[in-house]
């Protein structure tokens, strides 16, 4: 297993061919983006690169085990007729088939009609978030800017992020098409608006390697 310490994210250069990104870019352009995010479900496009054997699912096992499997995949596409930001933040909740009172899980919410919940955090601890640029990323096209080490620093409070940002700094997340960027699922992460809106696709995907108790299923993708 691959150890994503001290800084909580790894550079995956050239983890997908030319050929295969070029085309993910046919496959996906027909998916409607008129918000930052969109979440994935069905796609028969990427269930190969997710799969066990596909690319993705591969690097997923080399860092978080055998069991690893995706639990949400989401399109981002930043452009000049979207060229929009995400305050730091971490991701927090995870996406389950229906709702189950169980301890340690909770707040709950529903986010267009999927149902959600904040687990503990020895389950958030235990993921791996893989992000496929399709596009080439400079420092003028809004690379992802996460905080280096900061996932070790379990749930940390909303009104808190901005100091351990400053505490533990800011690294960018560059990247040509078809290379991959892993990241600790907790770690503090931010978007800013691209200063040079070319586009910007990315395939993001969580990975887990439990079940969860209780009765709760994962949503999946």
């Amino acid at each position: 297993m691959t150890d994503l310490h001290p800084h909580g994210a790894i550079h995956l250069p050239r983890l997908v061919a030319t050929t295969l990104v070029e085309q993910l870019r046919a496959d996906l352009a027909p998916f409607p983006l008129d918000r930052p995010g969109l979440r994935l479900r069905g796609v028969t496009a990427v269930a190969a690169l997710l799969a066990p054997d596909g690319a993705m699912g591969q690097a997923a096992a080399a860092l978080i085990g055998p069991r690893a499997m995706p639990v949400r995949a989401l399109l981002f596409d930043k452009s000049s007729a979207r060229n929009w930001a995400v305050g730091w933040h971490q991701d927090r909740v995870i996406a389950v088939k229906q709702r189950l009172e169980v301890s340690g899980f909770g707040p709950w919410s529903v986010k267009e009609g999927v149902i959600h919940v904040a687990p503990p955090v020895e389950i958030l601890r235990g993921m791996v978030t893989l992000r496929l640029h399709l596009d080439p990323v400079g420092t003028e096209n809004a690379p992802l800017l996460y905080a280096p080490g900061s996932h070790r620093l379990g749930i940390v409070p909303v009104g808190q992020v901005p100091e351990f940002v400053e505490r533990c700094g800011v690294e960018t997340s560059l990247a040509q098409a078809g290379d991959a960027w892993a990241y600790s699922t907790l770690i503090l992460h931010a978007s800013e608006p691209a200063l040079s809106p070319d586009r910007r696709r990315v395939l993001h995907v969580d990975y887990a390697a439990c079940s969860l108790p209780g009765g709760l299923e994962w949503l999946g993708i």
